[in-house]
């Protein structure tokens, strides 16, 4: 009894159950509902492609049983209930599911109207067409295989895909504690987008999303309907989540008796048609809705006609708007673009999505170039030993002839040829002995060695390989396209006022009475060091502009208080002004409390997951959120960082997660340490400890570091200087930094730290809203320790307030731009 006793392992029962649970939900996202980034497919599906591969199961092939290849499905590779492989399968069948069937069924695979499929037993399927592009190559070592369950067989961890799966036909389904639904979208469309990304990759150059949305218009379904308006799909785009409003395509038609019908011939993706039959009758029969006489389905096959008679007199498109708000004649479609990234649950957007796919193509042609450069090469190697063999051919057959068993080595010896090269010789017809066959190999030979120089070019040279992913998946796009089914139209409720505007980079200015404005770059000019600038902003005696930033009309503008809270702005909300205008109150554009004041301020054009908000305190405080985090942000803001007693949030950097960043003291201290120091925290949390300040100091700039830039102090006396970024060691988080300027009373305390390349440009503000543009290069660059020199002329009383820069690129815009007008006003004289 003892014995058996000590064999019992008592457990925490929250422990246990904590554990199991954990370990089924990892197993339900990981290994059941989500679908690959890659291939848009979630392992039943695969497993389901893989094995009617196997059993030959092509388009020109006979169909065979479904209960077959379920049989088989689960035999090899997917050991669950046969229904469920079933129903995934009979999905891919049905042209109201799939935009692009991967199946093609024989027999009763379901109707729109919610009807199920026949049982297995009674239908029979083969793979689609374009099924053949997912699998294609798949022989040759293009993706990695595993063990079955049961390591009798060995299956795919995902398909080669040569088509973007999870955007054209997307995919439906739920988790544990998250759930995808990317809809369908046009094969032609995406094929596109994608060719465009890789035109811009060729050149080294970056894609938006706005520039992806000129070629993906929309969702595509494959039951047609209309969308109304873009909000939603430039949100789901954008961010990942979005709310895209799906309409019936209806028509109204006169009849006779001086009546009129209305004619539904294409509904929402998804929407049962027997249920949205069945829920207009119930309100005509509960007169919720008043006017409808007659209610029919004359549907034939896949072409939908339902037939609504109203009564005489009633106004139909009262009688249809009411029905768009009580039935699924118009229906949300709830865009989640979830799928699984390096075996990870991860919500992306447009650009990421395509960025996977185009990362796997590039994966799948490298190993399958590989592939085919070792079978070349192996070939080829043989066929320099049947050349060698064929110009011998006299004292080859004497070797032989002479040899007992060991002519293989006799060859070998005599030719200097590898056991390969002498085997295939052993094993060469007489009939390869005649001069014809000897120009053959020659051909062979020659043909082989042009193919080895392409694939070793191809592995060679990037742009080559992505020139032949852009060549295969158009060809597959001009053989399986077909045109765009679902209609984009305005929503009649829904004024777009960004499609309005016009993107372009401006001046946004702040004061440190929270007046905001936008200028226009092109009002701001250059000038020499030492200049007295140009006024920016008419401001009252006791305010003056203490920010100042760059962003596209078109950008998401983060506001940060010194309460820790973050609210949002589009750029062309804020009022544009002149140059010596004050602007307007930010109190009139965002629902700040009285007591807050806006303290940094940062443009953001896409909130992934993988770039990172870091926010550095007053009190030398720094804390890491992904962007992401910041994608949803209420009209009364949300909190961004949970403060401390007595401080303040005063910088916030856009990062990757693995840059450097540089803080420094109002005394001329700093410290350089890496971000990856700081762990990625939530919304609400606190922080941790950037820089050890002594008393009385405090933080006055955070900033992101460049290998090829340098450190930019300025004072508030209007001094500044360029300091190489190597006179700066890398430290650990939380110490004491270094001293990085001399302070005098010359000089004044440290108003900023930037950090800037030679060719970019600079602003100084003072406390009366004076402004001057300086060049980088014209700043001296000295060392850490020192003084600097004076960057601007000041008035007795004076003091810059703020500093901000100016990049290469917008600098080259604002040129490009200048020169555009000057030609425009040549012209008009």
């Amino acid at each position: 009894m003892n014995q058996e006793l000590d064999k019992v392992v008592s457990v925490d029962i929250n422990d246990e159950m904590k554990q199991c649970y954990i370990d089924y939900a990892m197993s339900v996202i990981v290994a059941r509902a989500l679908p690959d980034v890659r291939d848009g497919l979630k392992p039943v599906q695969r497993r389901i492609l893989y094995s009617m591969s196997e059993m030959n199961l092509e388009p020109t092939k006979p169909y065979k049983k479904s209960a077959r290849i379920v049989g088989d499905t689960m035999g090899k590779y997917h050991p669950h209930g046969d229904s469920s492989i079933y129903q995934a399968m009979v999905r891919m069948a049905q042209n109201f599911s799939m935009r692009y069937m991967l199946v093609d069924g024989h027999g009763n695979f379901g109707s729109i109207d919610g009807y199920g499929a026949a049982a297995s037993r009674y239908t029979e399927a083969r793979m689609s067409r374009i099924t053949q592009a997912m699998l294609a190559d798949i022989e040759k070592d293009t993706v990695d295989f595993v063990p079955n369950y049961d390591e009798s067989e060995k299956e795919p961890v995902v398909l080669p895909s040569r088509i973007p799966n999870l955007l054209i036909n997307g995919s439906s389904g739920i988790a544990v504690g998250m759930a995808t639904n990317i809809p369908p979208h046009n094969l032609r469309e995406v094929v596109n987008g994608l060719a465009c990304m890789i035109d811009h990759k060729i050149a080294g150059e970056d894609t938006d999303i706005e520039e992806l949305m000129e070629y993906i218009k929309g969702p595509d379904f494959p039951t047609g309907a209309t969308i109304l308006g873009k909000s939603g799909i430039r949100a789901a785009y954008r961010t990942g989540r979005g709310k895209i409003l799906v309409r019936s395509k209806v028509e109204i038609q006169p009849i006779s008796g001086g009546r009129e019908r209305i004619v539904v011939t294409e509904i929402p993706y998804m929407v049962n048609k027997l249920r949205l039959i069945e829920k207009i009758a119930e309100l005509a029969k509960e007169k919720r809705i008043d006017g409808i006489s007659a209610l029919r389905d004359s549907s034939a096959g896949d072409d939908i006609e339902i037939i609504i008679e109203l009564k005489k007199d009633v106004n139909a498109n009262v009688v249809l708007n009411q029905l768009y708000k009580y039935t699924q004649l118009q229906e949300s479609f709830g865009a989640i673009m979830l799928a699984l990234r390096d075996g990870k649950p991860a919500i992306m957007n447009l650009k990421e999505i395509l960025s996977e796919y185009l990362k796997h193509q590039e994966e799948v042609v490298t190993r399958r170039t590989r592939f085919n450069l070792d079978k070349a090469e192996k070939r080829a190697h043989i066929l320099e030993g049947l050349r060698i063999a064929i110009s011998n051919i006299d004292e080859v057959i004497r070797i032989i002839r002479t040899s007992y068993d060991n002519a293989k080595e006799r060859l070998m010896e005599r030719f200097g040829l590898s056991e390969i090269q002498a085997q295939s010789i052993l094993e060469m017809q007489l009939r390869r002995l005649q001069g014809l066959e000897k120009e053959k190999i020659d051909e062979e030979y020659a043909e082989l060695q042009k193919k080895i120089a392409y694939y070793k070019s191809l592995l060679a040279d990037e742009k080559l390989l992505l020139g032949v992913i852009k060549d295969e998946i158009t060809q597959i796009s001009e053989k399986y396209s077909d045109d765009r089914r679902t209609e984009l139209i305005p929503n009649p409720g829904e004024i777009d006022v960004e499609d309005l505007i016009e993107e372009e980079t401006c001046v946004f200015t702040l004061s440190n009475l929270n007046y905001v404005k936008r200028t226009p770059l092109m009002t701001y000019r250059s000038q020499n060091r030492g200049g007295r600038g140009v006024v920016g902003m008419q401001t009252r005696e006791e305010d003056f502009v203490k920010d100042l930033f760059l962003s596209s009309t078109h950008d998401t503008i983060l506001f940060f208080t010194d309460h820790g809270r973050v609210y949002r702005l589009k750029g062309y909300e804020v009022p544009e002004a002149g140059r010596t205008a004050r602007g307007m109150a930010i109190v009139n554009l965002l629902e700040i409390a009285a007591d807050e004041k806006i303290t940094a301020c940062i443009p953001v054009r896409e909130f992934r997951e993988d770039r990172y908000l870091v926010m550095v305190t007053k009190n030398g405080i720094i804390k890491k959120t992904d962007l992401a985090s910041f994608a949803n942000i209420r009209k009364g803001g949300l909190i961004a960082v949970n403060l401390r007693e007595d401080d303040s949030l005063i910088s916030v950097m856009n990062t990757e997660g693995e840059d450097e960043i540089f803080t420094a003291t109002r005394n001329g201290m700093g410290i350089r340490f890496s971000e990856k120091d700081v762990r990625p925290m939530g919304r609400a949390a606190t922080g941790v400890k950037a820089i050890q300040l002594k008393e009385g100091d405090y933080v006055v700039s955070a900033c992101k570091l460049s290998p090829t830039a340098d450190i930019l102090n300025v004072t508030e006396n209007g001094y500044g200087k360029r300091t190489s970024l190597e006179e700066f060691k890398l430290q650990y988080r939380g110490g004491m930094g270094v001293k990085i300027h001399q302070l005098t009373e010359k000089t004044g305390l440290l108003t900023g730290v930037l950090v800037i390349e030679e060719n970019e440009e600079l602003m100084l503000i003072t406390s009366e809203g004076v402004i001057i543009r300086l060049r980088g290069r014209d700043i001296s660059q000295i060392g850490r320790v020192s003084q600097g020199v004076k960057l601007m002329n000041l008035d007795e009383g004076v003091s810059v307030v703020s500093v901000a820069k100016i990049s290469e690129e917008d600098i080259a815009d604002e040129e490009n731009d200048s020169a555009q007008e000057e030609a425009q006003q040549e012209t008009e004289a």
